[in-house]
C-alpha cells in the first residue's frame, strides 16, 4: 500500500488544539496493513507529529526505522522516532541515531526504556551503555540539532523510589537539552494536574503533554497499568465490569470513556493531546472530532 502525499495544513486545530498519535511498529504484513490504514486514516487531522515506539531491548530497532522511513518518504506527517537505552553500547546506539537522521527523522523520544522481559522486568544498565536518558538526551543533541521529546510519570516511575527523585530525573533529562515530556497514561485527570503543578514548582517549564490510551482492551489495559505503575480507578473498572464477551458494548463505553476525559482536560486548559493509538484509528478518530478537529482537504489545505 502506497499512501499518495496530500498537503496538510500546519495551524493548530480549534482553540489552538494539537494532537499526537503513537503507533508501533508492525510484526506482520497483515498488521502493516492495519498500521498503515491508521496511519491514512489519522493523517487528515493534521496532527503536530506521529511517534513510532521501540520494542523492548531494543527489539524493533529495524521495523521501527523502516516506518519511520517510509513516513517521511510517502507522508506529510512529521515522524518522531522513540530510542531507548536498554541492551545496547553507546557506540550502536549513536549509529541508529544516525540512521534516525539519515532517513530524514528530526524529532527523537528519548526513553530508559523496559527491559527485554518488558514493564516490571529488573533493569540493568548495559556495561558500555548510557546510564540514563538524560545521558542518551546530551548525546542525541550532540549528533544533530533533533527535537528531543522525554517521558513523564504523574503517578511516578514504578523504579522511582519517591516523586522527589523522578522529579530529579525529569529535571535531568531537561538539563540536557529536553524540549517537551510525553506523560504516561492516566484515567483521573487530577492526578495529572496535581503532578504538572509539581512539575512547574520545581521551574520545568517545558510542555507536559497528557497520554491519551482508549481503552481498547480492558484486561490488557489494567494489567500493563499495573505493570508501569498507573492506577485504574473503581469507577473505571466497573464501567467495563462484565464487557469481556459483549465487544460492541465494550467499545462504546471505551469511546465514553476517552471523550469524558478529554473534554475535562479541554474545559481545565489542555490544548495538547498525545494519543496511544494501538495502531487503531476509529476511536481516536471520533475523540479527535469532540475536540473540534476536522480533516483538512488538499485543496483547501495551506
Amino acid at each position: 500500500m502506497t499512501l499518495s502525499p496530500v498537503r496538510l495544513s500546519r495551524r493548530a486545530g480549534p482553540l489552538g488544539l494539537r494532537v499526537s498519535f503513537e503507533f508501533f511498529p508492525p510484526k506482520s504484513a497483515e498488521a502493516e496493513a492495519t498500521l498503515w490504514d491508521a496511519i491514512a486514516r489519522l493523517a487528515p487531522l493534521r496532527p503536530d507529529f506521529v511517534s513510532v515506539t521501540y520494542g523492548a531491548g531494543g527489539s524493533t530497532r529495524e521495523r521501527t526505522l523502516n516506518t519511520v522511513a517510509r513516513l517521511v518518504r510517502e507522508t506529510p506527517l512529521k515522524p518522531a522516532a522513540h530510542l531507548t537505552c536498554v541492551g545496547a553500547t553507546r557506540d550502536e546506539i549513536e549509529t541508529v541515531v544516525r540512521g534516525f537522521a539519515e532517513a530524514g527523522v528530526r524529532h527523537i523520544v528519548a526513553l530508559r526504556g523496559d527491559p527485554p522481559g518488558g514493564a516490571g522486568a529488573h533493569y540493568e544498565t548495559h556495561p558500555q551503555g548510557f546510564a540514563s536518558t538524560a545521558e542518551l538526551v546530551g548525546a542525541v543533541k550532540a549528533i544533530a540539532n533533533f527535537e528531543v521529546s522525554v517521558s513523564a510519570y504523574p503517578e511516578k516511575h514504578p523504579d522511582s523510589p519517591s516523586m522527589a527523585h523522578d522529579l530529579d530525573v525529569l529535571q535531568a533529562k531537561v538539563d540536557a537539552g529536553a524540549t517537551r515530556a510525553i506523560t504516561q497514561f492516566f484515567f483521573d485527570n487530577d492526578v495529572y494536574f496535581r503532578y504538572l503543578d509539581k512539575v512547574r514548582s520545581r521551574g520545568i517549564d517545558i510542555p507536559v503533554i497528557p497520554g491519551i490510551v482508549p481503552v481498547q482492551n480492558f484486561r490488557q489495559t489494567a494489567e500493563f497499568a499495573r505493570r508501569c505503575g498507573a492506577s485504574i480507578p473503581a469507577w473505571l473498572a466497573h464501567r467495563f465490569e462484565a464487557l469481556d464477551d459483549d465487544p460492541a458494548t465494550r467499545r462504546l463505553i471505551a469511546a465514553a470513556v476517552a471523550a469524558e476525559q478529554v473534554i475535562d482536560l479541554l474545559d481545565r486548559g489542555v490544548r495538547d493531546f498525545h494519543f496511544y493509538t494501538m495502531n487503531r484509528a476509529d476511536l481516536v478518530y471520533a475523540i479527535c472530532h469532540l475536540l473540534g478537529l476536522r480533516p483538512t482537504p488538499a485543496e483547501d489545505a495551506a
